[in-house]
């Protein structure tokens, strides 16, 4: 299964607006770009509006957010082997 970036899907949104405009069907634009037309209509609905320098900044707050996740991870650990070590010597 291939995950596509933010910047690929809305390319790929782009290209069959493109398409369709040019004559071709929804079906058919979306099968040369290699989807499901479920995964268009969720695709569309998800980053209709969104230009590529929305999706940059999605993705940059996407990498912060998991740097944050694994930072407050990491305070939950020092704080239980601290609240561990305290038990032992009280």
């Amino acid at each position: 299964m291939k995950r596509h970036t933010p910047e690929e899907i809305v390319t790929k949104l782009r290209r069959v607006e493109a398409l369709v405009a040019e004559g071709s069907t929804v079906s058919a634009a979306v099968r040369e770009m290699g989807v499901t037309e479920v995964t268009y209509y969720r695709w569309r609905k998800a980053y209709a509006d969104v230009g590529k320098p929305e999706v940059r900044r999605l993705r940059e707050l996407e990498r912060e957010n998991a740097r944050l996740k694994k930072l407050v991870a990491d305070l939950a650990l020092d704080i239980d082997i601290l609240k561990e070590v305290a038990r032992g010597k009280f």
